[in-house]
């Protein structure tokens, strides 16, 4: 008869092994934060590299006044940052025949692409006006003025005039020769830039007798509206992270 002698414990199950721990690397949570941060590194590389990218536009030499005829003597090329404003100015190849001021551009001021079209959009063209009263020395080229009129209340008397008036509100100034010599009598003679539908009352006004009279706005400048709503900064100024000074003749 033989015997078994029971391991003490015998007939009990041994509890199952668990399962080592994951490495934490693999956890679904922390690739997916790995992935968030390395975007967000890239995202703040392409922003930066995005605003040190500087592109070739165009920069008024001197003050262009509406209805100038634009040439490459006129503008210099500068190098700016735009970022996605580049659209807004005018590039070095944009530049062609044909091309006019619409309004009045600033010495170092970007020309903006909305600033510049075909001769037939513009409404402007010049008059020379001999001014009864000189102008002031900080007085030039692109300069607000408005035209006075004083007409002669009675042709038979030349010496009486009427109650003065403004014939031109919104006159440009194209260019201004003063007359310093000895025997200089005052006044100025000004070629002015003003509306086509405005020449006629100008010339009545110099036939009939009227006494004119260039007279400097409040602001002294020409109020436009920046083109695409946004601010046009000259060059040498921030646009917008900054931009180079970095000029060349255009052509």
């Amino acid at each position: 008869m033989s015997s078994s002698i029971g391991h003490p414990g015998s007939g009990r199950h041994a509890a199952p092994a668990r399962p080592g721990r994951r490495a934490f690397w693999a956890d679904a949570r922390f690739l997916i934060g790995v992935l968030l941060v390395a975007a967000s590194i890239a995202g703040v590389w392409f922003v930066v590299a995005a605003s040190r990218q500087t592109v070739s536009v165009l920069a008024a030499a001197d003050t262009l006044v509406p209805g100038q005829p634009v040439t490459a003597a006129d503008v210099t090329v500068v190098d700016v940052a735009l970022g996605q404003a580049r659209d807004a100015y005018l590039a070095p190849d944009a530049l062609g025949e044909g091309l006019v001021a619409l309004r009045t551009i600033e010495v170092g001021e970007l020309v903006p692409a909305a600033g510049v079209g075909e001769s037939e959009l513009s409404d402007r063209t010049s008059v020379v006006v001999q001014s009864s009263v000189d102008v002031p020395a900080g007085l030039d080229r692109g300069a607000l003025v408005e035209l006075w009129e004083t007409p002669a209340a009675d042709p038979a008397d030349p010496g009486v005039f009427a109650e003065p008036r403004i014939l031109v509100a919104d006159a440009v100034v194209a260019r201004i020769t003063r007359d310093d010599g000895v025997m200089a009598a005052g006044g100025a003679s000004l070629e002015l830039v003003i509306e086509r539908s405005r020449v006629a009352d100008v010339l009545a006004a110099v036939a009939a007798g009227a006494v004119l009279s260039a007279v400097p706005t409040a602001g002294g400048a020409v109020p436009d509206a920046p083109a695409d709503g946004a601010d046009e900064p000259a060059a040498g100024e921030d646009v917008p992270e900054g931009e180079s000074a970095n000029e060349e003749p255009a052509g």
